[in-house]
């Protein structure tokens, strides 16, 4: 790590060799091959350009807390049209590493000090948390503005098509339960 805290793509992040005195920086600029990479992992059209950066702030003699924000754009394609949809993601990260993380033997259920705590990793990639935060943050139906969803009707022929109002299951199932109510009285 550079004194700017700039760090290579892959380069690991060693928490235990790190000084406990002070907060360590980074910031990690992706190549384009590195960019091309992730979005053949996540199943994205392309990420255009992404800059995680933030600090390692040691906590206590021997746990981590990453303070992070990450800036990317992403180009998927539209689930109605597959034409491509760009979205700008800016996202908060924040994830605790405890050297200290138990795990309950005899019930085998971790117990999480905390929702973003992770066991202490001998090496951090911090790629890896980018890429992670990147798949949480990317929209999961992303959609051109103004695409509808088209709605496919399955019909035998010479019966009525299904209605939304036939799709409910409870409906016919709340009129029983009036029916009762008033032969009850």
């Amino acid at each position: 790590m550079g004194h700017d805290g700039l760090t290579s793509w892959g380069a690991e992040l060693r928490l235990r060799d790190l000084s406990d005195a002070h907060a360590h920086p980074f910031r990690l600029v992706p190549t384009s091959e590195d960019l091309e990479e992730m979005a053949a992992t996540l199943g994205l059209s392309s990420v255009k350009k992404l800059s995680f950066e933030g600090k390692m702030i040691p906590v206590g003699k021997r746990d981590w807390r990453l303070e992070g924000k990450l800036g990317a754009t992403v180009v998927q394609p539209c689930v109605a049209t597959l034409a491509p949809v760009t979205t700008r993601i800016d996202a908060d990260v924040s994830r605790s590493y405890l050297a200290q993380f138990k795990v309950d033997a005899e019930e085998e259920e971790i117990e999480m000090p905390a929702d973003d705590a992770e066991p202490l990793p001998v090496a951090l990639l911090l790629s890896t948390v980018a890429e992670e935060e990147l798949a949480l943050a990317a929209p999961d139906y992303p959609r051109v503005e103004g695409a509808e969803l088209a709605v496919t009707q399955f019909t035998e022929s010479g019966k009525e098509a299904m209605t939304d109002e036939d799709l409910k299951p409870f409906a016919s199932l709340k009129s029983l339960r009036d029916k009762l109510q008033k032969d009850g009285e």
